[in-house]
């Protein structure tokens, strides 16, 4: 089987999301978006009072690069995996740019992504209920 290697453009545009990624992590970095008020607020819980699956990605990025892995995993316990995700994507995108081949994606199987989902959605709900213990779960 032959092996794809990335054109010159993908390989531009790879190197492009990866100053885009270490800018946004720069910004999540330094700036706190607990007081700082210069990330965007989550579309849903600006209009329903609601957190999404994602709300506290944010705030627990900023919290887990200053060395707070509980604080982070406070805002969103679903960071770990999103992280992952994340670095996977960020190494690809190296790779892309430096050698024209990134990782495979055979990791991300049909039946993770959707089992992935279902967590997601339940956690979404979990954390919305007013109940404690689940009231640990919002951000």
């Amino acid at each position: 089987m032959e092996k794809h290697f990335s054109s010159t453009t993908e390989r531009i545009l790879a190197g492009a999301g990866i100053l885009a990624a270490l800018m946004g992590a720069f910004m999540v970095g330094y700036f706190n978006p607990v007081t700082g008020g210069f990330s965007l607020a989550c579309p849903l819980h600006a209009r329903t009072g609601l957190n999404c699956p994602g709300c506290g990605l944010t705030r627990g990025f900023h919290a887990l690069f200053h060395g707070d892995v509980l604080g982070a995993l406070h805002f969103n316990a679903l960071l770990p995996v999103y992280l992952f995700i994340f670095a996977y994507l960020f190494v690809s995108m190296f790779l892309i740019a430096v050698k024209g081949r990134g990782l495979s994606f055979n990791i991300f199987r049909p039946s993770w992504i959707w089992s992935f989902f279902i967590i997601a959605m339940v956690f979404g709900v979990m954390r919305n209920i007013p109940v404690y213990p689940l009231t640990l779960l919002a951000p």
